[in-house]
């Protein structure tokens, strides 16, 4: 008799407290639960394995990445329902904590185990992030990390991104579209940092080139931008090329931790700091200040979370570390604000983007959706289940206020306290110095 689904269901109330808000299709054919609710399709019974020798995020992650997890129907949907259980249980439904304590919850998960049938734990998905070694953000991890997340292929990132090629929130006005919302994210960028003809402009983190391009053509900026991205580094010069800029813009392959021709006018690095850990946001600021000349500026773009009550406790997301950002980490504006005027550097502007960013994947997503089969032949299944189930969940996370991402715009004053700040900036001209 084919019932797996309806003993699944079963099963997910006594572990959760409450009814599965979406429904399941078992891979014996039976189906339980909401009528017309999101329906989670379990293919293979290796899924419930997965769970059991890895409970919580990263069980269900490497289910999904396998292909044994899936979804039928609003993808949004569904996983703002399933992350709505996940919030408001906190950490022990994210580890699977509970079924180890609580002697109902373990029986459950011996039923489970019956569920699952025999065998040995599944191999991870070939793209898990294997065994890392070694102290956190040391130029070789931080390099290694870099390649794992970017260096899969420009014309996968093409097809996601889009034409503009920029891999950060953009900036929105109704009924705009992508590419020009990236392009006026840019230019607010530049506009923030006051550039003019001739000045030398730091992009720490350079991407695919967008931001070096944009400056040197539309402002006249003197370029130098750093990445530890083979394959971005070799996009970005074609392009530095093709848009006859090779005079105005260098790209190098090197961590921002060996730039050493300071100073330059003003430093911009967009979606970068989130790869520098805790135990270096400090060095990477006082690099980026000495980097600076007096009265020169940062702006600094980087996605934030919301602060813990105990700091201590925050860990690295599960299912991110291991598949999309490995030993990224995520810090509260307010300690990211407070590092940067340890370092020197004056605050001048916070602003928050977090609608921006939450737009802006949804459009990645689409943009993979409709390219699902050519992407396909561009990177693995695996790769392409990550990268949309990664871009989907920070969509509702930004929609939902579990994350934001800011701008801040920073000076390094000058030896008489001066910023070289107009008194009223917020308009951001391109030539507005005091």
């Amino acid at each position: 008799m084919a019932d797996a689904a309806l003993r699944l269901t079963a099963l997910a109330q006594e572990l959760l407290g409450e009814p599965l808000p979406v429904r399941i299709r078992a891979w014996d054919g039976s189906e339980s639960g909401p009528p017309g609710a999101p329906v989670l399709v379990i293919r293979n019974r290796r899924a419930l394995r997965r769970l059991l020798w890895k409970p919580g995020e990263l069980g269900l992650a490497r289910a999904w990445v396998a292909g044994e997890l899936d979804i039928e129907g609003d993808l949004y949907e569904a996983l703002g329902l399933m992350a709505g259980l996940i919030w408001e249980r906190g950490d022990d439904v994210r580890s699977g904590a509970p079924a180890l304590r609580d002697p109902r919850l373990r029986a459950a998960g011996k039923e489970l185990l019956r569920l699952a049938g025999p065998g040995l734990p599944p191999t991870p998905p070939p793209e898990e992030v294997r065994r890392r070694s070694g102290p956190l953000h040391t130029k070789r991890r931080d390099k290694e990390a870099i390649s794992h997340h970017y260096d899969v292929g420009n014309d996968f990132y093409e097809l996601v991104l889009g034409p503009s090629m920029v891999y950060s929130c953009a900036y929105w006005e109704d009924a705009g579209t992508l590419e020009s919302a990236q392009r006026d994210k840019l230019d607010l960028v530049c506009r923030k940092l006051a550039l003019k003809e001739g000045d030398r402009l730091l992009d720490v983190g350079c991407g695919w080139g967008s931001m070096a391009i944009h400056a040197a053509r539309e402002y006249g900026a003197r370029v130098t931008g750093v990445t530890l991205s083979t394959e971005q580094a070799a996009y970005a010069r074609k392009r530095i090329a093709d848009e006859g800029l090779t005079d105005r813009v260098e790209i190098r392959v090197q961590d921002y931790r060996d730039v050493r021709d300071g100073p330059y006018d003003a430093i911009s690095s967009i979606g970068m700091a989130e790869h520098v850990g805790s135990v270096r946001y400090r060095e990477y600021a006082d690099d980026l200040y000495a980097l600076l000349k007096p009265g020169g500026r940062l702006l600094n773009h980087q996605i934030g979370r919301r602060p813990e009550k105990d700091e201590s406790a925050y860990e690295i997301d599960a299912f991110i570390d291991a598949y999309v950002f490995p030993d990224g980490e995520l810090a509260p504006v307010g300690r990211t604000l407070a590092i940067l005027e340890e370092a020197g550097f004056e605050a001048r502007d916070v602003e928050a983007l977090r609608e921006h960013y939450a737009l802006t994947l949804r459009r990645w997503v689409a943009n993979l959706e409709q390219g699902w089969e050519h992407a396909l032949k561009m990177v693995s299944p695996g790769r392409a289940r990550v990268w949309r189930l990664y871009m989907a969940a920070s969509a509702l996370s930004f929609e939902r206020n579990k994350i934001g991402v800011n701008q801040i715009l920073a000076v390094r004053p000058q030896e008489d306290g001066s910023s070289r700040m107009p008194l009223r900036a917020r308009a951001w001209k391109a030539d507005a110095t005091g």
